[in-house]
């Protein structure tokens, strides 16, 4: 495969300004460095709010986006786990070189994996940072930006070391939750509660949901219907949501002892909060150096965990036209039009 030396790339050239589509220069791998073909992306909340509020992003122009395939057309120096040609899935960064709306990008080999001939690039894109939160928020260590610090999945032991513990995760069908109810399955935890709509049911019951609570119920309905799934103590909540009302309603049904894991900022009532229960407000990105282990642990299982079926990629819609097509698909993010499924896009359709 011929290199070009230029590539056309989605850019926020300055804080707040609208998307627009430039040709910039292609990246040089450095070492322990891949240069890969973008084949497709995946976009995620993150991507227009990085736009609205101009955060993570340390210089302008800048490219964003972070859930990336591709297929390897140069090493650099000392790489030998990938070869050229090579299908590979892995998490970006908020950096112009590392991201991924663009057509070539760069990827960090310790934490990339090669994707199985039965899942398919856009299949793929939906993992990495759905998987991300959820693997971070239950394994990560305790502290801010890290997680419940429980057993992964993938070490000795850790392969169904909380069989008979409850687990309960609010908004099983959005991207994290689904991710984190295959996690729970992985870790052995049942019953595996979550909430969801109904229409949704029978597909997180599909990734190893054992019970489902109708998402519109009250509050104190929710807390009613989890006492009469289980009677054992809930140590571990994943709120998936996050909003008011359910940061506070998974803080409840937490029992002393426990943590619940939110992806948002905290919004628990002041009074509730007690010594004896933990929240923590996880991000899922493998680039933040306390993440870095957990990230190369989980990227050198997946290939494995695709292939078995451990773990299923999210439903998808592929967006036509390339990267021009992102900040249309951005909008219906914000405005809350996708349910239970990623947009993802190929930026190399760009014309």
């Amino acid at each position: 495969m011929t290199i070009p030396t230029q590539q056309k790339a989605l850019l926020l050239p300055e804080p707040h300004a609208p998307f627009v589509v430039r040709t910039v220069d292609v990246y040089k791998p450095e070492a322990g460095e891949v240069l890969v073909r973008v084949e497709a992306t995946a976009l995620n909340p993150v991507d227009w709010k990085i736009q609205a509020w101009n955060f993570l992003v340390d210089e302008y122009p800048a490219v964003v986006g972070t859930d990336i395939t591709g297929t390897v057309v140069e090493l650099g120096e000392g790489v030998t786990n990938v070869a050229v040609g090579d299908k590979i899935v892995w998490q970006g960064w908020f950096a112009n070189r590392l991201a991924s709306f663009q057509q070539y990008t760069i990827a960090k080999v310790d934490r990339v994996a090669k994707i199985p001939p039965s899942v398919s690039f856009e299949q793929a894109a939906t993992i990495p940072v759905g998987a991300a939160a959820a693997y971070v928020g239950l394994y990560g260590i305790k502290q801010k930006e890290g997680g419940a610090n429980l057993t992964p999945s993938w070490i000795e032991g850790g392969r169904g070391n909380y069989t008979g513990q409850p687990i309960v995760i609010f908004g099983g069908s959005s991207s994290v939750g689904q991710y984190a109810i295959q996690f729970a399955k992985l870790s052995g935890f049942s019953p595996i509660i979550t909430t969801a709509s109904p229409r949704n049911y029978d597909h997180v019951k599909s990734l190893g949901a054992t019970h489902t609570i109708n998402r519109s119920l009250s509050p104190s309905d929710i807390v009613a219907e989890v006492k009469k799934i289980t009677s054992e103590p809930v140590q571990i909540v994943y709120d998936a949501i996050s909003e008011e009302d359910t940061q506070n309603t998974a803080y409840d049904i937490l029992a002393p002892g426990g943590t619940v894991v939110i992806t948002l900022a905290q919004n628990v009532a002041q009074e509730k909060i007690g010594k004896d229960k933990s929240i923590i407000h996880t991000l899922g990105n493998v680039h933040i150096e306390h993440n870095h282990a957990l990230g190369v642990g989980f990227f050198s299982h997946l290939t494995e965990y695709l292939a078995s079926g451990d773990i299923k990629p999210n439903q998808f819609e592929l967006v036509p036209g390339g990267l021009e097509a992102i900040p249309k698909g951005l909008e219906r993010l914000r405005n809350g039009e996708v349910s239970a499924r990623k947009l993802v896009v190929n930026p190399n359709e760009t014309v």
